[in-house]
């Protein structure tokens, strides 16, 4: 169709806009997947800590406490880089693993998965007293990082009703704040134990997350669309009637049932499947200047994700306690790294609201600017006046306010983004694969970081926001280019925007067609007369 309205004939809706009422119980199953970010946050928020422990350090390099000069008494940088990287490079391979499992076994399954998988690497870390058996543990952890934090946000793009599915994927970067927080408060409780509880409680702490997250996904539903893809309509219609809390014979679950149908029905036409790696190939299919093609689908997804962590904010949280230690005036980097935490923790839920109420695009371009600013400030600052204890004071609270830019926009931002642009025929790999870069790059950063700032090293100190902020500035000017406004659209509607508008028109589009309608299915969703515009 070439646009305009559809009709909407008496005594039947306009199809487009079909959906069932959220209800509460919508609203915590949807909520309930978001959990998975606790243990990821908590994973990545507690190593910070960890490698400033006097005992954990005495413990792993062997040093006396009493007699090793303070400026010796520390993790290298090189142990440190590994330390911390390692966990990612195992999350990269678990998140392209967790694609081709999510299709074979359900996204559910895989989830539980990773939780276990993700138990036996803690288990490992919890037990180590040495740098083998701890690299081991963070690696084999990373695999279930990487199975849980690619499927979560496949699972919870899936179930979520399209007009509240932005503030429920970005759930899941708020618990993922929690996680961080709740690691840096276990961090400072521990740090002056004298044993190895210092480090073995906030590293074991760790598992009660994921046995949470594993018994209670294990009573939730699968996602309808990947029953959709099993051809098991029975089995969709079943699980897609209990995440909208309607009975199955209703007819917002059959109009919903058959947009998704004729969708993937459509999709399978124009893809071909002739075998595993030709799957993985149709990733890639099509020209990287066609709005709608595969390939550029699979560039935005994966290079929205590198924009992510170019952004820093894991450079604070990965290294903030020794950053905040080497400025000299702080007291106490435990406590600010704990404060940086929280302010985390309170600015996501801005993000609930705002990017229903303004949209993707405008939320991530002016949490790119705001960035760029206060990353430049804090650098400047260092730069004119870094001994004055009143500059560093200054430093501390940009650094504050950037996370809080971070936090309300880029965090759960390009989560919800990806989880929408891709149609379903390669939607788990597609989303693994953009995970993926996030934790390539999140390896990247963590790896190189140490080497930069630390004074065994080139020694940059906070002058390395000068790179974090033009590194925000390219993400500024990559949102304006390159990404669409998603919000409001069913995972459907998205497949039709994205063919008919460019990024920076998409914001205008509306929807004027289905899939079903215009495969001929429309008959068979059962819209009757029963539907008024009132409940639409």
């Amino acid at each position: 169709m070439a646009g305009g309205a559809s009709p909407v004939h008496e005594g039947s809706v306009d199809a487009t806009r079909v959906e069932a009422p959220v209800t509460i119980k919508t609203y915590l199953m949807c909520a309930f997947a978001a959990f998975g970010g606790i243990f990821f946050g908590y994973d990545s928020g507690y190593i910070s800590g960890v490698l400033n422990m006097n005992y954990f350090i005495s413990t792993f390099e062997h040093l006396d406490q009493a007699t090793t000069p303070a400026a010796d008494f520390v993790i290298p940088s090189s142990k440190m880089s590994l330390i911390v990287s390692i966990l990612s490079a195992g999350t990269f391979f678990g998140a392209l693993l967790a694609g081709d499992l999510a299709d074979w076994f359900g996204r559910r399954t895989t989830v539980i998965a990773g939780c276990v998988v993700f138990i036996i690497g803690v288990a490992l870390q919890t037990a180590s007293s040495s740098l083998g058996l701890l690299v081991a543990g963070r690696l084999i952890a990373g695999f279930g990082v990487g199975f849980v934090s690619s499927v979560i946000i496949l699972y919870m793009s899936e179930i979520a009703p399209r007009k509240v599915r932005g503030a429920i994927v970005s759930g899941y970067q708020f618990c993922i704040t929690i996680g961080m927080m709740l690691a840096s408060c276990v961090d400072y409780a521990t740090e002056n134990r004298n044993d190895s509880g210092s480090y073995r409680i906030p590293i074991g702490l760790q598992m009660l997350w994921a046995l949470i997250l594993a018994v209670g996904l294990w009573v939730l539903p699968e996602s309808p669309r990947y029953f959709i893809r099993k051809g098991q309509m029975d089995q969709a219609r079943s699980a897609l009637a209990r995440i909208r809390d309607q009975p199955e014979d209703s007819h917002y679950i059959e109009a919903e049932l058959q947009e998704i149908d004729a969708n993937f029905q459509y999709e399978q036409a124009l893809i071909p499947h002739s075998g595993y790696f030709e799957s993985w190939f149709n990733c890639f299919r099509g020209s990287i200047f066609h709005p709608n093609s595969n390939l550029r689908r699979t560039v935005l997804g994966t290079s929205l994700q590198m924009m992510q962590q170019w952004t820093g904010v894991n450079f604070v949280f990965y290294f903030g306690t020794p950053f905040f230690k080497q400025l000299g005036t702080i007291q106490n980097p435990f406590l600010i790294t704990m404060i940086t935490t929280i302010v985390n923790v309170c600015s996501t839920p801005i993000s609930f609201y705002m990017i229903e109420k303004v949209g993707r695009r405008p939320l991530l371009l002016w949490g790119a600017l705001g960035m760029v600013i206060c990353q430049y400030i804090v650098a400047i600052l260092h730069v004119t006046d870094g001994d004055n204890p009143q500059a560093v004071s200054a430093m501390i609270a940009f650094i504050c306010i950037y996370i809080f830019f971070f936090a309300s926009t880029w965090g759960p931002g390009a989560w919800v983004v990806i989880g929408e642009i891709f149609p379903l025929p390669i939607r788990s790999r597609g989303v693994a694969l953009s995970t993926a870069s996030n934790w390539l790059w999140n390896c990247i950063i963590a790896v190189i970081t140490p080497y930069l700032v630390q004074t065994d090293e080139a020694n940059l100190g906070a002058k390395v926001f000068f790179l974090w902020g033009s590194l925000c500035a390219c993400a500024f000017v990559y949102t304006y280019f390159l990404i669409p406004e998603t919000k409001g659209l069913t995972l459907e509607q998205v497949d039709k925007m994205m063919e008919e508008t460019t990024p920076r028109t998409s914001a205008k589009w509306v929807p004027h067609s289905t899939f079903a309608g215009e495969l001929g299915l429309t008959e068979k969703a059962a819209i009757g007369p029963s539907v008024t515009h009132a409940e639409v």
